[in-house]
């Protein structure tokens, strides 16, 4: 099984995708919409990776504020939240997204990526790193456990 990580926007989705091993993410694709309430093809490709890549859970950006507080981003992520649930029928887990997309903009100027084409990629890879960071807090919790 792998865990799909999404990045959830008001125009976009970034996806990411971790190993069969669920060690490593990786950045998959970003899903664009024209409107931001229109969400039927976002959950409609959302479901399609899902089968494809034999997805057994979720994990979405939670966009909390930087004082910890939960904005008009944060009950929309939630009730995004509760409808992937209900259409995918898996658990989806809320994770701490700040500065995800701070980060992604970072490895992008490190690795040479033109400002121009930036946008074509910010979103996969900031859920790239949710992901990870999911994988790696969940591996370290595994690990004081054992």
């Amino acid at each position: 099984m792998r865990i799909l990580g999404l990045d959830y926007g008001t125009k976009t989705v970034g996806v990411a995708l971790s190993d069969e091993t669920e060690l490593i993410a990786q950045p998959y694709e970003t899903i664009e919409r024209k409107h931001a309430t229109k969400l039927r093809q976002t959950f409609a490709r959302i479901e399609e990776i899902i089968v494809k890549e034999n997805v057994g859970k979720i994990v979405l950006g939670y966009p909390k504020n930087m004082n910890n507080t939960e904005g008009e981003r944060a009950e929309a992520t939630k009730l995004f939240q509760s409808d992937l649930e209900r259409r995918t029928g898996l658990s989806v887990v809320l994770m701490d997204e700040r500065l995800s997309t701070v980060s992604a903009n970072r490895i992008l100027e490190e690795t040479g990526v033109a400002l121009s084409a930036r946008k074509t990629y910010i979103d996969k890879m900031a859920a790239a790193i949710i992901l990870q960071n999911y994988l790696d807090a969940r591996n370290m919790a595994k690990e004081r456990n054992s």
